[in-house]
């Protein structure tokens, strides 16, 4: 699996230690994919809370943000009323899909997924990647079998799904009537109200009774259990979403650029933004549990990152908002 690089705005792909990129198509998913027309168009068990909008400041206030991701400046901007799931979508969420449409998954098709090396059995045949060596190209990794053949979800069905491409999240939103957040909806649900904040619980230090991040010494000295966690484990911010940061990173449906937040300044309060026109990554958001201060602080409300749509890893998930109103 190779970096995915350069994502045409000038910024090289400062996430690539996050997850690790894999190249492909800016298409459709997989062709195998059926219909949704003759399908059950609601995902099983999802709670989903209802938000106002309204404006609020975008960005990182208080100047903790990587240059090159493009955190500021803060800007503007104005949301319509959307609906948020409260938490990632769940193996068991994800399961329900593949039975109801015989999805296969980017991961499925290419073959492999990247694992967190220290989470991949000893008898997985694993390669670590020349740049990010905790991280291993795994065969046989892919949502059903997290670290490898021989693994399962069996006792994780209220874990967020990982090993899921963007292309995959689209399809499990076109399956339910659903969409990807935009990524000016995901901060503006993220914050739970509290603007400017570093956190969704405000600015106090993240404690393990906040947030699964990675805790010890970044990569191979872990002083707690690595892997993601079932998605109610903490708390839920001001607006009743759980985990917007930590446990995994999740999806987003802009394009990514690192000037969109310039561009978005030099003008009047964006209504509804939707990101670039055009650009081969997508946006990432809420980091994930190897976030660590040494290499990725990316678990605070205004960090970015973006991968290109194709990419799987074992840190990456995703929830769903209501679709955008027809114009």
């Amino acid at each position: 699996m190779d970096s995915a690089g350069v994502d045409g705005s000038g910024a090289d792909d400062s996430g690539a230690c996050c997850h690790p990129g894999r190249r492909g198509d800016d298409g459709p998913g997989p062709a195998d994919f059926r219909s949704a027309d003759d399908l059950s168009v609601d995902a099983p068990g999802a709670e989903r809370i209802r938000l106002t909008g309204g404006g609020f400041a975008m960005g990182d206030a208080v100047g903790e943000g990587y240059p090159a991701d493009g955190e500021v400046p803060v800007h503007p901007v104005v949301l319509s009323p959307f609906d948020v799931d409260a938490t990632a979508v769940t193996n068991a969420e994800f399961a329900a899909f593949v039975a109801a449409t015989g999805y296969v998954t980017d991961a499925q098709r290419y073959g492999s997924s990247a694992v967190f090396g220290l989470l991949v059995p000893p008898e997985v045949p694993q390669a670590p990647l020349a740049a990010t060596p905790w991280w291993s190209e795994v065969p046989g990794a892919y949502w059903r079998a997290p670290f490898g053949p021989g693994s399962g979800v069996d006792d994780r069905h209220d874990h967020p799904v990982v090993h899921v491409s963007a292309h995959d999240a689209q399809a499990y939103c076109t399956w339910a009537g659903r969409a990807l957040p935009t990524e000016a909806q995901w901060e503006y649900a993220a914050r739970g109200g509290l603007e400017g904040a570093r956190f969704p619980w405000g600015d106090a230090p993240p404690t393990g009774e906040r947030v699964n991040i990675f805790r010890g010494g970044f990569p191979d000295t872990p002083t707690e259990p690595v892997g993601t966690r079932p998605v109610r484990t903490f708390r839920p911010n001001g607006y009743g979403l759980f985990q917007t940061v930590g446990n995994v990173w999740e999806w987003c449906a802009d394009r990514y650029s690192a000037r969109t937040y310039a561009r978005a300044a030099a003008g009047p309060p964006a209504t509804d933004p939707a990101g670039p026109d055009s650009g081969r990554s997508r946006v990432l958001r809420g980091g994930s549990y190897l976030c660590h201060d040494s290499y990725c602080r990316r678990y605070r409300v205004a960090a970015r990152s973006h991968n290109t749509p194709a990419t799987s890893t074992g840190n990456i998930g995703f929830r769903t908002v209501s679709p955008p109103a027809p114009h």
